[in-house]
């Protein structure tokens, strides 16, 4: 084949960037949303400033979470086939929960800021809610099929299984002070039941067949969300604290282990799982304000190192939701993210001896 002929058939073979576009790119509003709310949980402590930056960075999750439904609607339009690639990938099925879950973040956004008489928000809290439920239904009932039909076999077990549990641990955020703290409480229900059983898979799964992939290496930091939004719900459903605290100490530990695969991920090509990063981090960084809140109102003893390591917290969050962004926009225009996924490189196997 010469090499024009060659070189046609590359360029016709060429998917578009838009085609690589998947329901994991709603990471970036789940960590923008979630950056938001950990600094409107800090105006107690640092004032109105600290308000003004949630409403920031509000604005910018809302603003992307438009344009990716937006480019997400036109992929299934041009791409259905693309989309129907990622409904069968092991992995990458998981995801599709980032879609309701931005949703109902957005949705606790609002009403953090602006308070539940906002119209609109109940249906938009409904929806979402609903949506995830779906999803996690979904998710969960390809378990029931064989492995080879895309049933629960080691390579689906990743920590990308979490993000359905974590939809439903939130739904109590917003959903009590709009006024649905039963059915709220319901759906966190789902979410506390799975939470340590997905654990358990993760770690069976380690044991059994090894870590995930590499470029997936970043998604460990997953593990943190579960445990900090269960205790930022429980605090709305009216737990105990001591109940709350110890899901910060879960927390806590959770994140302090898998700061130990940094030096790992820091080696790694940025790509859109780095975004696994932002959430859960923003997420203790919200329960670690709300406990020294806590802390300050009642005995006061600790309060102020509390509230000191919750500051370090939020801002070691923004600085790295910060280099996200800009790592995201720096890969969007060398065309180094919307491409396809890396493939391992099949080793030839010696032949045995005669």
């Amino acid at each position: 084949m010469s090499s024009k002929s060659a070189n046609t058939t590359i360029t016709a073979t060429r998917k578009p960037p838009l085609s690589f576009l998947m329901p994991g790119w709603f990471a970036l509003v789940m960590g923008l949303c979630g950056l938001a709310l950990a600094w409107h949980r800090a105006v107690p402590a640092m004032g109105a400033l600290a308000g003004q930056i949630a409403l920031g960075v509000a604005t910018l999750a809302l603003l992307a979470f438009v344009l990716l439904a937006l480019a997400s609607l036109l992929r299934l339009q041009r791409h259905p086939e693309a989309w129907a690639e990622d409904l069968r990938h092991p992995v990458r099925h998981a995801f599709v929960a980032a879609i309701p879950i931005s949703l109902l973040l957005l949705v606790t956004v609002a009403v953090a800021l602006h308070g539940p008489q906002v119209p609109g928000l109940a249906a938009l809290w409904w929806l979402a809610s609903l949506a995830q439920l779906g999803v996690t239904v979904w998710v969960l009932a390809r378990w029931w099929r064989p492995p080879s039909a895309g049933g629960l076999g080691w390579p689906v077990v990743t920590p990308a299984l979490f993000i359905p549990i974590v939809g439903n641990v939130l739904t109590p955020l917003a959903g009590v002070p709009l006024g649905f703290a039963e059915f709220a409480a319901a759906q966190f229900g789902i979410g506390l039941l799975f939470w340590p059983l997905v654990l358990a898979l993760l770690l069976v799964r380690i044991a059994v067949s090894g870590l995930w992939p590499e470029r997936l290496l970043p998604a460990a930091f997953i593990l943190i969300a579960p445990p900090a939004v269960i205790g930022l719900a429980a605090l709305q459903l009216g737990a105990p604290a001591l109940l709350v605290w110890l899901c910060w100490g879960i927390a806590l530990f959770t994140l302090l282990w898998v700061a130990t695969l940094l030096p790992r991920i820091a080696k790694l090509p940025f790509a859109v799982p780095h975004w696994a990063l932002s959430f859960p981090l923003a997420a203790f960084a919200a329960l670690t304000l709300r406990l020294a809140e806590l802390r300050q109102l009642g005995s006061g003893q600790g309060g102020g190192l509390m509230q000191m390591l919750a500051v370090l917290l939020l801002a070691a969050t923004t600085l790295v939701i910060t280099g996200l962004l800009m790592a995201t926009l720096r890969g969007l225009r060398d065309g180094s993210l919307l491409a396809p996924e890396p493939v391992a490189a099949i080793q030839p196997v010696a032949a045995p001896p005669a």
